[in-house]
């Protein structure tokens, strides 16, 4: 695979501490010349699955061949494995504890490593405590500038991978029962249901009973109004125009939404 000299950075780690610079300072040690790009540091603290879901929506809007780290890791320091995985669209550097999780189920993987090869680290001796400085880093850095992936250390079978239960839309009679899978700093709450199950049909969106308008975008409706709309993402979304959604249904990650086909 071409290597495209870019590595991507999803944390839990926040901005406030110097985590993540300390990160980007290993990865830059390699080799000056790579790309950090921050995809976000700001996952609720040791949600993996938070953490998955936000991977997917980011991993096959980069180049071929770009490396995603990804570093949400209660289990660090224990036995948990270390792992490196190829995909079609490039690799993958984190934790064996199912944060690639949605990513392997529409790209699955292809090979597995675990990571054993102290050569590739920031040191041969890692903290217990930060992994991500002294293994994931140095690994995703020198994956990004060519490094073969079976150096890095032995193959393990993909299907022994950590998954995380998917969170998928449960079919009813009368359409679909989803959740709210993330909620974004505007308020909006992004469903777990896809757009593509709202093709050649007429549904009607509900959360807490309320019946909600499907819109095209944001600015269909006057502010302060509730709506929903396929967002960015591909998903079904709920907003509220000008405002936030979260607040005004009081929602949190992992509420009903239903959609229903409308009956004439």
């Amino acid at each position: 695979m071409k290597h495209s000299l870019i590595v991507t950075l999803l944390t839990d780690f926040g901005i406030s501490d110097i985590f993540v610079g300390v990160m980007k300072g290993v990865i830059l040690r390699v080799n000056p010349k790579l790309s950090v790009i921050d995809l976000t540091h700001q996952i609720p603290p040791q949600d993996i699955s938070a953490g998955s879901f936000a991977l997917l929506g980011a991993y096959r809007y980069f180049p071929r061949g770009t490396v995603h780290v990804g570093v949400v890791d209660p289990g660090v320091g224990t036995n948990r494995r270390a792992i490196a995985i190829r995909i079609t669209e490039g690799y993958l550097v984190g934790p064996d504890n199912g944060i690639f999780t949605e990513i392997l189920f529409h790209s699955p993987a292809i090979e597995a490593v675990e990571l054993t090869e102290s050569r590739f680290f920031a040191t041969p001796n890692p903290s217990k405590t930060f992994h991500g400085r002294d293994i994931f880093a140095s690994v995703a850095a020198y994956l990004a500038c060519g490094t073969n992936i079976h150096k890095m250390g032995p193959l393990i079978h993909p299907s022994t991978l950590i998954q995380l239960p998917l969170s998928m839309p449960i079919e009813e009679p009368d359409g679909w029962r989803g959740i709210v899978r993330a909620i974004d700093r505007f308020g909006n709450l992004i469903t777990n249901i896809s757009g593509k199950l709202m093709e050649k049909q007429s549904w009607e969106v509900s959360l807490n009973s309320k019946i909600l308008p499907i819109v095209g975008t944001y600015s269909c409706r006057v502010p302060g109004d509730e709506m929903a709309l396929i967002g960015s993402h591909g998903n079904l979304e709920i907003a509220l125009c000008q405002g936030n959604a979260q607040l005004h249904f009081e929602s949190r990650v992992g509420d009903d939404v239903f959609l229903k086909r409308k009956h004439s």
